[in-house]
């Protein structure tokens, strides 16, 4: 069993050497206690624990006999064994890291994919990789996890209050959700909770699911599903580029023109472990494209800024960030790619997701497909009267 504690890294590596060191130096068996007649006991005891061993090797060599399959669909309810899953249509074409994510709740990405990488989690009696396309039928085995149990968010009522009052809409299957700038969408990495954790308690519904994710730092529209069908769907949406999102971003300098910013990103990590986004023509950097339009140009202490509209055509990490510093217009109070140190100082980053519209697929479903996140007070106050007057009907 893997045991995901604080000590976990030091014990998984301690356990691993022991388990080395036993197969190269096997211990020869002790000399079983002579039995007599006059202590029959201990022979009962011997014959019970030989019967117990036998049944132990043969139930490894048969697991499927007395752990049968279950549905993906069904909830696990203990990880201390093995756990068989079939997969159904609502989990087909999803890739095995985020499957596995969305069942092993509070596991940390990179324990996750250690589990991938170490054999535990496998498709079809087969090795995987994290990025594996799952089909209608294939059954995953998930090796016995003992998962840290993480103690329920503690959110205020006025926090709640608050939070519920960002809901630019909901219905049956999904909740619109106006995203405060400096909430994490979800816990992990420092964060005690986010977003998702925080809804999930303040409104009572047991099923709730992040469809996509926007940075921490910024701001905006962000779409939770209230049900599995409807995250299928939206996901595959986001998937085939049908939904298309409009930020608004205020820039150091003055950008000349309207354009297209159509160059490579690679993901990469720090030595403290942070993420970090280049333009990279490296071979494993992904194409990134993002739209930008300029809607006006003015000074904020004394120095010139642009307020650009972005329309990202691919969804990379720090895309609109990484791509507006590569052409000399990093975003105000950005902090991980502004590098000019007379840019004009704000509160927080300067991006905010501001329109989302669904692909008008379903003409008799009565759910908007256009939606606008109000421009935050902590954003608004930076730009100009005659600016803000474009944004008074949002």
């Amino acid at each position: 069993m893997v045991n995901y504690t604080k000590s976990f890294a030091k014990r998984l590596q301690k356990n691993a050497k022991t388990m080395k060191n036993f197969q190269k130096n096997p211990k020869k068996p002790s000399k079983p206690a002579k039995l007599t007649n006059s202590n029959p006991k201990y022979g009962q005891n011997l014959s019970i624990r030989q019967s117990s061993v036998q049944h132990q090797s043969h139930a490894k060599s048969t697991p499927n006999k007395h752990r049968p399959n279950q549905s993906a669909d069904v909830v696990i309810d203990d990880f201390g064994r093995v756990n068989y899953l079939t997969v159904t249509a609502n989990q087909a074409g999803q890739r095995i890291d985020n499957f596995l994510l969305a069942r092993l709740k509070g596991l940390p990405r990179s324990h996750l994919y250690k589990l991938i990488r170490d054999d535990e989690i496998r498709i079809n009696g087969k090795r995987c990789k994290p990025h594996m396309k799952l089909e209608i039928g294939d059954v995953v085995r998930i090796a016995p996890i003992r998962l840290t149990v993480k103690d329920e968010p503690v959110v205020s009522d006025t926090f709640a209050k608050g939070l519920l009052a960002r809901i630019v809409y909901e219905d049956d299957g999904l909740i619109v959700l106006n995203k405060p700038h400096g909430m994490a969408v979800h816990g992990g990495s420092g964060e005690s909770f986010g977003v998702i954790e925080a809804m999930r308690v303040v409104s009572g519904k047991k099923y709730l699911e992040l469809i996509h994710r926007i940075d921490k730092d910024t701001s905006g529209l962000l779409l939770i599903a209230k049900k599995r069908s409807t995250l299928k769907q939206l996901q595959d949406d986001f998937r085939h580029k049908n939904i298309h999102k409009q930020y608004l971003c205020l820039v150091d300098g003055y950008v000349n023109k309207d354009q297209v910013i159509d160059v490579p990103l690679l993901r990469y990590t720090l030595a403290n472990g942070e993420r970090r986004v280049r333009v990279s023509k490296e071979e494993n950097a992904k194409p990134s494209l993002t739209k930008i339009k300029v809607l006006a140009q003015f000074e904020l202490d004394g120095q010139p800024v642009s307020l650009v509209l972005a329309m990202p055509a691919t969804g990379r990490t720090h895309q609109i960030r990484v791509h507006m510093a590569s052409i000399g217009h990093a975003l105000l109070g950005d902090d991980k790619y502004q590098k000019n140190q007379t840019a004009a100082t704000v509160g927080r980053l300067c991006l905010h997701a501001w329109q989302l519209n669904l692909p008008n697929d379903d003409a008799s479903s009565e759910r908007p497909v256009h939606f606008v996140a109000k421009l935050p007070d902590d954003f608004a106050k930076h730009l100009p009267a005659s600016v803000l007057e474009r944004f008074e009907h949002d």
